[in-house]
C-alpha cells in the first residue's frame, strides 16, 4: 500500500498535483491578493466610521455600497486573471478607443449642461470613465511599447507612447480631475523609464506634464476652487480660511490621534462633519485619529507589501509586455498612496485622489482590482 502510494504519477490527481507547475491555477500570487482583501476589508470600516454619522437616517448607507463595489470588484479581477494577458493586449486599441469616446461623451454632456462632469450619473452608482483610462490606457501603452524588442525607446516610440497617454490625459484635464491625470502621467513615466526611455525624454514628459496644467490654468478649464487649494498649499497664509479648511482639519485629526489613536468610532474629527467627504478624499486621516500612527503604518506597510510583490512579479515576468504592465501598476498605486497621503499632510494639493483600496468609491475599487488581475496574470502565466 505505502509502496503503491509512493510511486503514484504526477497527474493521480493527488491534490492538485494533477495540474502541470506552469498551469496558471498555480501560479496566483496569494501574498498580493491577501493583500489587497485586507485593505479592502479596512477599508470598510474607514468608509462606515467617516460616514455614518452624514446619513441619519441609514448610516450604513456608504458602507453597504463599498461592500457590493467590493464583490463585484473581486468577479471583474477574476475575469481579468481568467485571461491571457496577451489576450487583452489583442483588445487594448478597442477597450482604449471606446475609453476615449467615454471621456469625450462627458466631456460634451458637461458643456450642454453647463457644469463641469466627472462621472456619469446611474441612478444610485456614479461611473468615472476617468478610472477606466487608468486600466486602458496602461494596455495600450504597454502592448504599444512592447512591439519594439530592444533595451532603448527610440525617440519616434517615444513620442507615440507620449500621444497615446496625452489624448485620455487632456481630457481628463479638462473634466476638470488634475489629480486622475497625474496618474496616468505618473505611469507613463514609471512604464517608459523601465522600457529604456532616455533621461531626456522623462524630463520631457515633465515638461509637458506642467505646461499642460499651467495652460489649464490659464484658459481656465480649471476649477476656481481648484486653483484655490494649490494657492493655498504654495502661500497659506494669503489663502481664506475655507481654502485650508479641509486640509488644516485632516492634519489635526491625524495629530490628535497620536500612537494609538482614539479607538475605532471615538474620533471626534471623523464623527464630526469637520472634514467633508472624508470616507472618499480623506479616509488617512480618520485612520490617524482613531487608530494613530500603528494604525496608520499598518496601512502604508500592506500597501508597501503589494509594491514589493508587484515589483516580485515584474522581474519573473516571461516578455516585455508582462514587465510593462507590472511597472504600470507600481507607478500609479505608488504615487496615488503618495498623492491621497501627502495632500492629508499638507505637503501636495488637494486633488480628491482616493486612497487605492481604502477610500469610498466604485470606479476606484473595481479598476484596481482589475489591474491587480493584469498583474496575476503576469504572474500566474510567467512559466509558460
Amino acid at each position: 500500500m505505502a509502496t503503491s502510494f509512493l510511486s503514484r504519477k504526477a497527474d493521480s490527481g493527488l491534490g492538485n498535483i494533477r495540474a502541470s507547475p506552469a498551469d496558471p491555477s498555480r501560479n496566483i500570487d496569494w501574498v498580493l491578493m491577501s493583500v489587497q482583501f485586507v485593505l479592502t476589508a479596512m477599508g470598510f470600516f474607514v468608509v462606515f466610521s467617516a460616514s455614518r454619522t452624514r446619513i441619519s437616517d441609514d448610516p450604513y448607507a456608504f458602507a453597504t455600497r463599498q461592500v457590493v463595489f467590493a464583490i463585484i470588484a473581486v468577479v471583474v479581477m477574476f475575469i481579468v486573471m481568467a485571461f491571457d494577458y496577451e489576450w487583452w493586449k489583442d483588445r487594448a486599441a478597442f477597450l482604449y478607443g471606446v475609453t476615449l469616446v467615454l471621456l469625450t461623451l462627458l466631456f460634451l454632456l458637461g458643456v450642454a449642461a453647463g457644469e463641469d462632469k466627472i462621472s456619469f450619473d446611474l441612478g444610485p452608482f456614479n461611473f468615472q470613465p476617468a478610472e477606466l483610462a487608468k486600466f486602458t490606457t496602461l494596455l495600450m501603452l504597454a502592448a504599444y511599447l512592447s512591439e519594439e524588442r530592444s533595451e532603448e525607446v527610440t525617440y519616434a516610440r517615444f513620442l507615440g507612447g507620449l500621444m497615446i497617454v496625452g489624448a485620455p490625459a487632456v481630457l481628463v484635464i479638462i473634466q476638470p480631475d488634475l489629480g486622475s491625470a497625474s496618474v496616468l502621467v505618473s505611469m507613463a513615466m514609471g512604464v517608459l523609464l523601465v522600457a529604456g526611455a532616455k533621461a531626456r525624454y522623462i524630463a520631457l514628459i515633465t515638461f509637458l506634464s506642467i505646461a499642460t496644467v499651467m495652460a489649464a490654468f490659464v484658459g481656465r478649464l480649471v476649477n476656481s476652487y481648484q486653483a484655490a487649494r494649490i494657492r493655498a498649499l504654495i502661500n497659506p497664509d494669503a489663502a481664506s480660511g475655507d481654502d485650508l479648511y479641509q486640509a488644516e482639519n485632516a492634519m489635526r485629526a491625524i495629530g490628535t490621534g497620536g500612537i494609538w489613536g482614539k479607538g475605532w468610532l471615538e474620533g471626534p474629527l471623523t464623527n464630526g462633519r469637520d472634514i467633508p467627504v472624508m470616507w472618499a478624499d480623506f479616509p488617512f486621516a480618520a485612520i490617524g485619529e482613531q487608530f494613530g500612527l500603528v494604525g496608520a503604518s499598518v496601512v502604508l506597510g500592506l500597501i508597501a507589501i503589494a509594491l514589493v510583490r508587484i515589483w516580485r512579479i515584474a522581474h519573473l515576468a516571461r516578455d516585455l509586455l508582462g514587465l510593462y504592465l507590472c511597472a504600470g501598476v507600481f507607478s500609479m498605486l505608488l504615487w496615488q498612496t503618495f498623492q491621497n497621503v501627502a495632500m492629508t499632510l499638507q505637503i501636495m494639493p488637494v486633488t480628491g485622489l482616493p486612497l487605492p483600496f481604502i477610500s469610498y468609491g466604485g470606479s476606484g475599487l473595481i479598476v484596481y482590482f482589475a489591474m491587480f488581475g493584469l498583474v496575476q496574470s503576469v504572474h500566474m502565466r510567467r512559466m509558460r
